[in-house]
């Protein structure tokens, strides 16, 4: 199955996203996506795109104090806002969807119902925006399956499949099993999986493909059973990989997840 290859537009480290989108292209991606939530970056971003033969396939919304979304109190609104900024971007930039957390370290708070209610209403702004939202694994099941499951009915409430995730905190957890009708993108990286010896350090390495553990073979099966069309998104960053150069960098990505898409 054919499907377009992507990477993030931060992927070289004190390079502006919008010169790194030239990189992007010339070396034969198709899409990409961006943590930048602004109008202002990410419309530069999208205009750029559209001039290279891009796409600006979803938003990352931030993450830190996501656990704030399950705790009482105002903490929580300066990452729900964050995630409301987002939705407002992504809407008014043309971008079909935002990724979110859904709660942070080996031991988040409880999911409680403070916490579903602030989810509730982030899915309905993201609906009366019609921007989707999907919800990504970390290393918990728990938050996220209970959201998944109240708002497996809802069709603008999507999940997004980090293998590298999946590998390092979760690996006896088979995502895409459980959410296979409900991908919508990808985080596509590498990492040598949990620290069995001492378990609760982050095993989360953002390498490259193949220089990690991670069985692609086993991800693309799943990706092929679920029928994902979808694109196959690098989440890399070049800052381990001094030795190559911004394009060197990039042509490998590619190259690597051009191998992956293959399997």
């Amino acid at each position: 199955m054919e499907r377009k290859l992507g990477i993030i537009s931060e992927c070289i480290g004190g390079e502006e996203p919008i010169d790194t989108l030239d990189r992007i292209k010339k070396a034969g991606f198709e899409t990409f996506f961006t943590g930048y939530i602004d109008n202002e970056t990410v419309s530069a971003l999208v205009n750029k795109a559209d001039k290279l033969g891009l796409e600006c396939e979803f938003i990352h919304a931030p993450f830190k104090g996501i656990n704030y979304m399950w705790t009482p109190g105002l903490d929580y609104l300066s990452v729900y806002n964050g995630m409301k900024q987002s939705i407002d971007t992504a809407s008014e930039c043309g971008i079909k969807t935002v990724i979110t957390h859904v709660s942070s370290g080996w031991n988040p708070p409880q999911v409680c119902d403070v916490g579903l209610f602030r989810y509730d209403a982030l899915v309905e702004y993201a609906i009366g925006k019609n921007v989707n939202l999907a919800f990504e694994n970390l290393r918990k099941l728990g938050n996220l399956a209970c959201l998944m499951d109240r708002y497996d009915n809802i069709e603008n409430v999507k999940f997004c499949y980090d293998c590298g995730h999946e590998h390092c905190y979760t690996a006896v957890v088979p995502f895409l099993d459980f959410y296979g009708k409900k991908i919508t993108c990808t985080h596509i990286h590498d990492n040598h999986g949990r620290h069995w010896d001492d378990p609760l350090a982050d095993g989360d390495e953002h390498l490259l493909p193949f220089d990690g553990n991670v069985d692609y073979k086993v991800m693309m099966d799943k990706l092929n059973k679920a029928e994902y069309r979808g694109s196959l998104m690098l989440e890399v960053f070049n800052g381990k990989y001094q030795h190559m150069t911004p394009d060197e960098f990039i042509a490998d990505c590619y190259a690597r997840i051009k191998k992956i898409s293959q399997l």
